[in-house]
């Protein structure tokens, strides 16, 4: 407990009563206040501390005279004249020396025997307890004139929505607080008015101090000492402090803050600069066939905008069937916007660029949400944001997936949906979240899936831990998503229509029987990692190089744990603490399967696995949510080191920091030399063998499919010249439209690709030649183009026999002009 200033006595309760001209009003309240106290505090010590603000009657007399009977009421003189509430309470509070505050006004217009009430809400946890005349089962005796009334609610509502969100009674002068909390606040305030509490309780809620709105039994007193205009008063303070407060925030921030987007973009360029040195001719190769796959997005995208085509589907390949493309994540949101930037610079550098500003944005936007929601210390933002863009999930994906890198609305998001439970904007918070919404929609739904479960995590966990914001919020929260679920179904009802209704649209995709991370991969390190990284280990415990969606290191995972413990006490740690292990463990699919033995446990993940939307998911990247969440348990305990006094514990604090970040620091992104586009398609020979005109299409050898998809590349090379069967897309397949990935195979396509993997010659008699036909019909194709490649002897040899005469050397590739012979 603390002491007095200067005195070895401890007190518990310091009770502090600003007081001007209330020498009618005191004496009685004094009684009151000292019979409660000495019948229910009899085992602690309490002192009560009165501010006397400039009174001109006889207040100072009628405190003297208590003091005269009970030396622990103490009399503080604030001046010769009146200068406000605030004024007196801040040198009260900072002369006290309780471990918990109480303030209550002179009239005692709250029975005292209310304090029991705030005294439970302290003693569960929260930092400061406020009784509220608004709050459900509040309950109100004596009322004020009508009038009176009115323009105290429509300014205590300006006030609130100004300062306060969240609080539906700023101004009523009884609560408890902390006692160190109380004196740090009221050491940090500026205004002297009775604007002061919602100074305080802003800087409560700044600092994510928890607060309680406690229902407590009110009744006027007459003699008020606040007018009606007093409300247009505080409302100019607090316009004042809050522009002062941003103009300080703007000159001393803004160079920490453009330093921290230059760093950020600097991080992105150095990942990505064995693609820089040469972005049209070097290829990730840990992308497997996504790059080709991801450039044939971009580019297709920009020609359909140039010829005013449907940018929800094309048959340039997967002929004559075509593609659904707002089924296969084109981007439109990103993929539309660098059109020009496409068509001028190629679509390798148009991607590159993309995912290179993307990644770096999303930092950025985790930065933004870490400093004005999390954090005030923006060094302890920069390393909860770098964590949150650049943790091994999104390093692995920043491979091949740029709707997984580029995330930078779902800060936003995040930010909008907390701003809707404070119930101040509710409509136009509700309308742009409806926006940024639809526009996440066009940059990745999956994406916003995930992120929407870990908000939903979030909410349920915090709401369990702040009941009273929970009931608060829920309200404002639910009319907002409405509102915004109205603004987005117009923007995205077609194209959705079309990506589950469309041409070629699918029911549901599967990704097999181990899609789910394994326990220690969330302990492992993942391949990039710059210091730890183990390929072999990484390949073994995840799907392939781009879904390595756990991997943060048995170090972060002790520090977190580490974070979690010191930091219980807050709300936002334990809520936090939930959903990082809700996400890990939701990661690990249907079916757990504990290591080193041969025990296989039900997951949660089984619940939400047929359920629509999630039924494509792959349940290892729900991980990916512990990214920021890991991130912001960072920046809250490096802000806490930060202001430790001292040399020891910020030294072990930040070692420990530094210790299990490093591991996990990413190495720039593999790149190999790209195999170049054959002559026969760079320099337009394939135009005299494929009769465009008639429609004909030019065939690969095998046809292009997830494992094999260099053609998507011959094709953006020759602008789309041409249109090709197979490929690397997602569609339907069968009667019941199972999503697979690459075109429906046909006899001659499953054939040709049997060949390719295995080296193995079929017999060819005339019933594959005949398939072949009518397979070479269906495709209507106007030549087969086999480049050089394994088993390409093999190959060519299989056809052949197929189209019944030997290939052309022509270009660099062996070439069947199907027309000959007709």
């Amino acid at each position: 407990m603390s002491g007095t200033p200067g005195s070895s006595v401890s007190v518990d309760l310091s009770v502090v009563i600003p007081a001007y001209n209330e020498e009618h009003r005191l004496a009685p309240t004094l009684d009151a206040i000292i019979d409660h106290l000495t019948a229910t505090q009899a085992a602690a010590t309490w002192e009560i501390i009165v501010v006397d603000d400039g009174s001109t009657d006889g207040t100072r007399e009628v405190v003297a005279a208590v003091t005269a009977r009970d030396a622990r009421v103490q009399l503080l003189t604030g001046g010769p004249r009146n200068l406000g509430k605030g004024h007196a309470l801040r040198l009260g509070v900072r002369a006290s020396g309780g471990r918990r505050v109480l303030l209550t006004d002179a009239d005692l217009a709250a029975p005292i025997d209310e304090l029991e009430l705030l005294d439970k809400a302290l003693s569960d946890g929260h930092t400061a307890a406020i009784g509220s005349r608004e709050a459900p089962g509040a309950s109100i005796g004596r009322r004020q004139h009508r009038l009176r009334e009115t323009l105290g609610r429509a300014g205590n509502l300006l006030i609130r929505g100004f300062a306060v969100p969240g609080i539906r009674d700023t101004q009523c002068g009884f609560k408890l607080l902390d006692g160190d909390s109380a004196r740090e606040a009221f050491a940090a305030s500026r205004l002297n008015g009775f604007g002061i509490d919602v100074e305080i309780l802003h800087h409560f809620r700044r600092n994510d101090w928890p607060v309680a709105e406690v229902p407590i039994r009110w009744s006027h007193q007459p003699g008020s000492k606040i007018r009606c205009r007093d409300y247009a008063r505080v409302l100019g303070e607090l316009a004042a402090l809050k522009a002062r407060s941003a103009r300080r925030t703007l000159r001393s921030t803004r160079p920490a803050d453009a330093f921290a987007v230059v760093v950020f973009l600097l991080m992105s360029v150095t990942l990505y600069a064995g693609r820089w040195l040469d972005p049209n001719g070097r290829y990730l190769p840990d992308s497997l066939q996504d790059q080709n796959q991801w450039e044939w997005f971009f580019a297709v995208t920009a020609d359909n905008v140039v010829h005013l085509q449907n940018p929800l589907f094309t048959d340039f390949q997967g002929f004559p069937d075509g593609v659904n493309l707002m089924a296969n994540t084109v981007m439109l949101g990103l993929s539309v916007p660098f059109t020009p930037v496409t068509l001028a610079l190629g679509p390798s550098i148009s991607l590159a660029l993309a995912m290179t500003l993307g990644l770096a944005a999303t930092a950025a936007a985790w930065y933004w949400l870490l400093v004005k929601r999390v954090v005030r210390h923006r060094g302890a933002a920069f390393a909860g944001a770098a964590l949150a863009a650049f943790a091994p999930p999104m390093v692995s994906h920043a491979n091949a997936h740029p709707n997984f890198i580029v995330l930078f609305m779902i800060p936003l998001i995040v930010d909008r949906a907390l701003r809707l439970c404070t119930n101040t904007r509710t409509v136009g918070d509700g309308v742009v979240l409806g926006l940024m919404a639809a526009y996440q929609i066009f940059l990745g739904e999956e994406p916003l899936l995930l992120a929407a479960m870990g908000m939903l995590l979030f909410a349920v966990a915090y709401g369990l831990v702040r009941r009273d914001m929970a009931q608060y919020a829920w309200r404002p929260l639910l009319k907002g998503l409405g509102i915004a679920a109205l603004v987005a179904l117009p923007l995205v009802g077609f194209p959705l229509s079309w990506q589950f209704f469309g041409p070629q649209s699918y029911t549901s995709i599967g990704h097999g029987d181990h899609a789910g991370n394994s326990p220690l991969a969330l302990l492992s390190f993942a391949e990039r990692s710059l210091l730890a990284g183990d390929r072999e280990r990484a390949d073994a415990l995840s799907l392939n190089p781009t879904e390595q969606n756990a991997f943060y290191g048995w170090p972060l995972v002790l520090l977190a744990l580490g974070i979690v413990v010191r930091l219980w006490e807050r709300p936002l740690v334990k809520a936090l603490a939930f959903t990082a292990l809700a996400s890990a463990v939701l990661s690990l699919g249907p079916r757990i399967r504990l290591p080193q033995t041969d025990l296989i446990l039900p997951g949660p993940w089984a619940l939400l696995a047929e359920k629509p939307l999630f039924e494509s998911v792959i349940e290892g990247r729900v991980a990916m949510i512990c990214a920021p969440v890991l991130g912001m348990l960072v920046a809250l305990a490096w802000e806490r080191l930060a202001a430790v006094q001292g040399i020891g514990t910020p030294y072990i604090g930040f070692m420990a920091i530094a210790l299990a970040l490093l591991p996990i620091v990413p190495a720039p992104l593999r790149s190999v030399e790209r195999p170049e586009v054959p002559a026969f398609i760079a320099d337009g020979t394939w135009k005299s063998y494929v009769d465009t005109g008639a429609g004909e299409t030019l065939v690969p050898v095998p046809l292009p499919d997830p494992g094999n998809a260099e053609a998507l590349h011959w094709q953006t090379t020759a602008d789309f010249g041409f249109r090709m069967p197979g490929g690397y897309f997602n569609g339907p397949y069968g009667k019941d439209r199972t999503g697979i990935y690459g075109a429906a195979p046909r006899h001659t396509s499953h054939l040709l690709r049997d060949v390719r993997y295995s080296g193995r010659l079929p017999v060819i008699g005339e019933n594959w030649q005949a398939q072949a036909r009518r397979d070479f019909a269906y495709w209507r194709a106007g030549a087969l183009v086999l480049v050089p490649q394994l088993y390409d002897e093999q190959l060519r040899e299989t056809v052949d026999k197929l189209v019944g005469r030997p290939g052309k050397w022509v270009g660099g590739v062996w070439v069947w002009d199907l027309h000959e012979g007709d």
